[in-house]
């Protein structure tokens, strides 16, 4: 039997419904960001960071553009002979499949995959967030303190306490209560979703909760409220570096904006850690005379002969003749027509944007909606002359003649 120290268990498989169109086609962490990457790069960089060699990528939703995505693991060097990244959607038990019904419960589903690696620990974590983080850190304090649990937490202004899942803790960070959204906070340490386990703890609180015919099979709701009861030792683990949770609009258009900062509040390229991605390598970018990128990150294969400011543009990107785009996220190989003039929007994957359009520019009659941000799915065609209002959402389907 190969047995490796950690195995880690990548949740990947929610709908990100609040990601609208941006996610009618695909799982979340298979949504593009910061030029050239996609979310789900961030853990698995970490990983591989973290000399953590052996992964499950737990997918159910939408799962065919992210299992093509991931592969076999090679841009992360995560094509082991033994280890490596193995992708784990639902599978049949005798004459029936069974879906994940909660971030407890797929890990459940999996403790044969965790096993054939006789793991002294795992490390669950969410596929949906970005940062850089040294999970060798978080392993070396877990041991150390002989832990059950370690729970990676987020120091927060206190004010904002009352969104979060809150641990709360004594003097030696031991976790003394978890209280998911409080009233009134007792403590600033936000939960990030990230946790190291010891595995045969772990997989007997995974048993008891799958017989528990009342219970959510969530992590945050069952698991760590279980073993607090029971009175496991479970500590936290205080990160400082910069993390977003991209389940919205909103979060995902601020996080691009935040690579834009000076100095940049996220720095993609810092030395605390590469961030490899399957993007396809193409030539350089091309700026036509007259043409002007500023404040903006500009990936490889572009051609710009309009005007970008304050945006970030993925691979491939076309921004044609007199052409003006500002405060918005063009995702990869999307084309911005002649004299069209695109503002604070996110435009898919594969869009065409006729000439003359305005995307993002009028104000709407009613309500401004998606916190403002215009939003573009995928393969989606916008006829010449088409505008848009701040805050719409639509896709393919939209019909442009009603």
């Amino acid at each position: 039997m190969i047995q490796k120290k950690v195995v880690a268990m990548l949740l990947a498989g929610g709908q990100g419904s609040r990601l609208g169109v941006l996610t009618s086609t695909t799982a979340k962490p298979a949504v593009p960001y910061g030029g050239k990457f996609r979310i789900i790069d961030f853990p698995l960089s970490n990983l591989i960071n973290s000399d953590i060699d052996t992964v499950g990528v737990l997918t159910q939703y939408r799962p065919l553009e992210l299992n093509r995505y991931i592969g076999n693991g090679a841009p992360w060097d995560l094509n082991r002979n033994e280890g490596g990244a193995f992708v784990l959607p639902p599978y049949s038990v005798g004459e029936t499949g069974e879906w994940y019904r909660g971030t407890a419960n797929a890990i459940y589903q999996n403790i044969g995959f965790i096993d054939q690696y006789n793991p002294q620990y795992v490390l669950v974590l969410s596929g949906d967030h970005i940062y850089k983080m040294d999970y060798a850190a978080m392993l070396k304090s877990h041991i150390q303190r002989s832990a059950d649990a370690t729970i990676a937490v987020l120091p927060i202004p206190m004010e904002e306490a009352s969104r979060f899942g809150i641990m709360n803790t004594d003097a030696d960070d031991r976790i003394t209560e978890f209280e998911e959204k409080p009233k009134k906070p007792k403590s600033n340490k936000a939960s990030m979703g990230i946790y190291m386990f010891t595995w045969p703890v772990l997989k007997r609180y995974l048993i008891a909760d799958e017989k528990d015919e009342k219970s959510h099979n969530d992590f945050g709701k069952d698991i760590i409220p279980a073993m607090l009861s029971a009175g496991q030792k479970m500590y936290a683990h205080s990160f400082s570096g910069y993390w977003k949770d991209v389940g919205t609009i909103l979060s995902l258009w601020e996080s691009n904006m935040d690579l834009l900062e000076e100095p940049p509040a996220f720095d993609l390229f810092s030395s605390d850690g590469r961030i490899y991605s399957r993007t396809q390598c193409k030539p350089g970018h091309y700026i036509g005379e007259g043409a002007s990128a500023t404040r903006s990150v500009v990936s490889e294969g572009c051609q710009i002969l309009g005007n970008v400011t304050h945006s970030v543009l993925f691979t491939g990107c076309t921004l044609e003749e007199g052409s003006v785009v500002v405060d918005s996220v063009i995702m990869p190989n999307a084309t911005i027509g002649k004299n069209a003039r695109v503002f604070k929007a996110i435009v898919g994957e594969n869009v065409t944007v006729g000439e003359n359009c305005s995307i993002g520019e009028l104000e709407p009659k009613g309500k401004v909606q998606n916190d403002g941000i215009t939003v573009i799915g995928e393969n989606t065609v916008v006829p010449p002359s088409t505008h848009i209002q701040k805050g719409v959402m639509l896709d393919q389907n939209f019909d442009f003649n009603s």
